[in-house]
């Protein structure tokens, strides 16, 4: 059976969630991954409210949509960062609170508990996101970075995540790590060291998304079959590098969606992602779980590309053969 095709609410969080069930339904989706902000999926309600997740559920089913994940990229990304201006933005004002940098990080570690306590009462067995990191801004070794820099910051993960994931596991909650620029894990070297530090933990594994890969010239099939336990969910989005001998692959300081970049995201199927492999190194590794959709697409209007998006990834996926093609002569033959 193929499996369901869902729509990451993260980059429509302006929209109001009701809106949201609409057009996620409307596009032709089996179901949807809620972003816990905006008023999609609210932790604080999730747990305050008696009837909060009721009421989100029924308005799921009312739709005929399905939701496996809940997604905490925001709050997770200041557990481990080096909090500064920006985290003001993405976090909600309980997390920010005065905006000390020790109490942030606090106080986010405490709201990725609360995630995984929110998405039992919800119903859902994995919340995706981000850890942060401490030492992102080593990745260029100079000054020289002694290697006990390096191993401060993985020491800093076992840290503050341990507990973390103490919760996760209380709660039959599995936390997937989409692994990307900015985190602790960001390749697949980084996400082996990430999986040990933490010693191999079942609550903590992977959201596969492939577009953070390819441009860093990692092969995400490679990823899939170097981790295939730990795949817990996975993002369909795509991207194309287009280096042009101006940009580096840096992309000197220039935003997403400007064509002097040396790459970029794009919607599914428009990028340089091979997703056929993808799909059949999936059903190698017996991944059963939802394919959402994670659309990021800063030249397309993202209603169009969010059916389109849909209806390729529809098309894209099939189930694994239970024989071999050439059986048949056998059987024949018997």
């Amino acid at each position: 059976m193929a499996r369901p095709v869902t729509l990451f609410t993260g980059q429509w969080a302006d929209l109001p969630f009701t809106t949201m069930v609409e057009k996620t339904k409307g596009f032709g989706y089996d179901g949807i991954e809620l972003a816990c902000w905006g008023d999609h999926f609210e932790v604080d309600k999730a747990l305050a409210e008696d009837d909060y997740c009721d009421n989100k559920r029924q308005a799921l089913d009312d739709a005929g949509l399905q939701c496996h994940a809940i997604s905490a990229h925001l709050a997770g990304q200041a557990v481990l960062d080096r909090i500064d201006q920006r985290h003001q933005a993405i976090l909600p004002d309980y997390v920010w609170g005065d905006g000390d940098p020790d109490g942030v990080n606090q106080r986010a570690a405490e709201e990725l508990m609360n995630t995984a306590r929110a998405a039992q009462k919800f119903g859902v067995e994995v919340v995706n996101g981000f850890t942060g990191s401490s030492i992102w801004h080593l990745l260029y070794s100079f000054p020289p970075v002694p290697p006990s820099m390096i191993d401060d910051g993985f020491n800093l993960l076992a840290e503050r995540f341990n507990p973390i994931m103490d919760v996760f596991g209380e709660c039959g909650v599995r936390f997937a790590l989409e692994v990307h620029p900015t985190e602790i894990a960001f390749d697949i070297y980084t996400a082996e060291r990430a999986l040990e530090v933490l010693d191999n933990r079942p609550e903590f594994g992977f959201n596969f998304d492939p577009s953070h890969l390819i441009w860093q010239g990692v092969d995400p099939v490679k990823f899939i079959r170097r981790f295939p336990d730990r795949i817990y969910h996975v993002h369909i989005k795509d991207a194309i590098v287009t280096l042009d001998g101006l940009s580096g692959i840096n992309c000197s300081h220039i935003n997403f969606g400007d064509a002097r970049r040396g790459w970029d995201f794009r919607s599914p199927g428009r990028g340089g992602v091979n997703f056929e492999e993808i799909i059949r190194a999936l059903n190698d590794i017996g991944y059963q779980g939802p394919l959402s959709i994670e659309w990021e697409d800063s030249g397309m209007d993202r209603d169009f590309g969010a059916a389109e998006a849909c209806e390729f990834t529809k098309k894209l996926d099939f189930s694994p053969s239970g024989r071999a093609f050439d059986a048949a002569f056998d059987e024949a033959n018997d």
